[in-house]
């Protein structure tokens, strides 16, 4: 729980704070339903609470786009792959999903991401906020959302590339 908490908030001491307030709130609200997994029903409050703190910083405008040479350089001047970055085949990629290796790779790929494109991708992807909502909380443009969604996954993809499949995993 820490993690995740820490992996959305990159900042250690809020993290170790909303992982206690969920498992506070979890204990207190002595709710749970044995039909469903504990897990689950904890990470959904952790998640919350989460949401809540992402708002109550959120008050500090973001506008500007960082500009990303690395990214950039991956790219020709007419949009298309230059040879040497174009992403590698991984052939089935859903069997990627049940290998434990790739989840500990996948975490630590996203631990090296960038504040922001972290920020972004795990409130869409791992808290199911949608855009229009991100920007809200995070007081940017959809435009600039969407650049940090891609810059996070490309970079995820090329972290992955390197570190999964180059291993022959």
């Amino acid at each position: 729980m820490l993690r995740f908490a820490y992996l959305q908030l990159r900042d250690r001491s809020l993290s170790e704070d909303v992982t206690q307030e969920a498992i506070t709130a979890a204990l207190e609200r002595n709710n749970y339903r044995a039909d469903g997994e504990l897990r689950s029903w904890i990470f959904a409050i952790l998640r919350h609470k989460i949401i809540d703190c992402i708002r109550e910083r959120s008050r500090h405008p973001t506008t500007q786009i960082e500009h990303d040479e690395q990214l950039e350089r991956q790219f020709k001047e007419n949009g298309h792959w230059h040879r040497d970055h174009r992403p590698a085949d991984w052939h089935n990629p859903e069997d990627s999903f049940s290998n434990r290796q790739f989840w500990l790779i996948f975490e630590t790929c996203l631990d090296q991401l960038p504040e922001n494109p972290a920020r972004v991708f795990m409130m869409r992807e791992h808290l199911g906020l949608e855009v229009k909502e991100i920007c809200r909380e995070l007081t940017i443009s959809e435009s600039n959302c969407w650049v940090l969604m891609h810059r996070a996954r490309m970079r995820l993809r090329k972290c992955l590339e390197i570190n999964f499949m180059q291993q022959g995993n």
